[in-house]
């Protein structure tokens, strides 16, 4: 049976992240014709038709899409294959690609990334920021190596490592007249008086499970797009909200009046990390996590 080649693999990955033949070869380091022609004997090689051509644009078949997952893994798989044959490779060295979600990449990682560099000179760590949904698809994918979310999503075909308890704490501005913060109880809350994220960001699905939201009718039915957009709506007194302990000392509620007080200590999500299982780059990854949560407890 004959294979794809490792550079029939690489070249198409890299017209599926481009959708252009020319960028993507250019990218590649190789003319177009020479790019043009691998691709169409990749397809002839699977029997099946993995890219659509127009004039104007080049879209991937659904097969197509499948086949670059694959690839993908296939490509991280011979590099790892590499590496191993090396001897050489230490933990936390070379590139990782982390996926974060945003609302904990601005809080957790500024303090403690340039110690990660200093304990590690030789990583090359790559951060792509996206809600839990998509770097968990882009993981499965082979895109990311490892993903650092909050806890409970559900998820298959990963690990996990849970490293620490973040507690929700109520956000107002201060001399609200909205809540009593010292006495805060939820059922004295009026209707549409709390400010949360849109649809489709965990962090409002914990914040209604972990702060006990069970009458919707106090929640403003327009919700932010960003924990940025979330403090500017508090900072202009429109409501209160529930924000992660881990953004206190954040820089985006510094020359605000948003002020934060801890709630019950059973009112918290769960920072972890996640994993493809079965990669041999475990070992590292639980040494991130250990890392991670040293940083957060200092």
């Amino acid at each position: 049976m004959k294979l794809p080649t490792i550079k029939q693999l690489r070249y198409f990955v890299a017209l599926t992240e481009t959708e252009h033949f020319g960028r993507a070869a250019d990218a590649c380091f190789v003319s177009q014709s020479a790019f043009s022609n691998a691709i169409q004997e990749l397809e002839t090689l699977l029997e099946v038709q993995l890219v659509d051509r127009t004039n104007r644009s080049v879209t991937i078949t659904a097969m197509g899409q499948q086949i670059a997952t694959q690839a993908r893994l296939c490509l991280r798989d011979v590099e790892s294959l590499v590496e191993m044959a090396r001897g050489q490779r230490e933990p936390l060295t070379g590139e990782l690609h982390l996926g974060v979600i945003p609302t904990i990449a601005p809080f957790l990682l500024p303090a403690a990334l340039p110690k990660l560099r200093r304990r590690h000179p030789k990583l090359e760590l790559y951060l792509h920021e996206d809600q839990s949904q998509r770097i968990y698809e882009r993981l499965m994918d082979g895109e990311l190596d490892v993903i650092l979310l909050a806890f409970p999503y559900e998820m298959r075909g990963v690990d996990t490592l849970p490293l620490f308890k973040d507690r929700f704490a109520l956000a107002y501005r201060q001399g609200t007249k909205r809540v009593d913060p010292d006495n805060y109880r939820f059922n004295r809350l009026d209707a549409d008086s709390i400010l949360l994220l849109e649809d489709g960001h965990c962090l409002r699905d914990h914040a209604l499970a972990a702060c006990k939201i069970r009458n919707l009718q106090k929640v403003r039915r327009i919700g932010a797009s960003s924990v940025l957009t979330l403090v500017e709506m508090v900072d202009a007194d429109l409501g209160i909200t529930f924000l992660p302990e881990m953004a206190r000392d954040a820089a985006i509620l510094k020359s605000t009046r948003v002020r934060m007080k801890p709630l019950e200590e059973n009112s918290f999500r769960t920072i972890g990390l996640a994993w493809r299982k079965g990669t041999d780059r475990e070992e590292e990854f639980r040494m991130l996590g250990e890392f991670l949560a040293e940083q957060h407890a200092s």
